[in-house]
């Protein structure tokens, strides 16, 4: 029963990946996804990025979890 709970979680979870969980962040976490882009030379455009590559789209999503943990830190160290 457990395992059958676990995989029910993990497919939930895996549907809402993309999901903003804060609707009223939606516009701050855009504008830091197209400031990480410009930062890392990659050209984004507004509205639909499917012919991105996923190495770049990775690289983009990976800088905005880092910089969204440095924000954190630098929250909870209260600087």
């Amino acid at each position: 029963m457990y395992q059958n709970q676990n995989a029910t979680q993990n497919s939930s979870s895996n549907s809402k990946s993309n999901s903003i969980n804060v609707p009223e962040a939606r516009a701050a976490m855009d504008n830091m996804k197209f400031e990480i882009a410009s930062e890392l030379g990659i050209n984004l455009k507004p509205g639909y990025n499917g012919d991105l590559p996923s190495r770049q789209a990775g690289y983009i999503g990976g800088y905005m979890v880092k910089r969204m943990i440095e924000q954190q830190e630098r929250q909870m160290s209260g600087k």
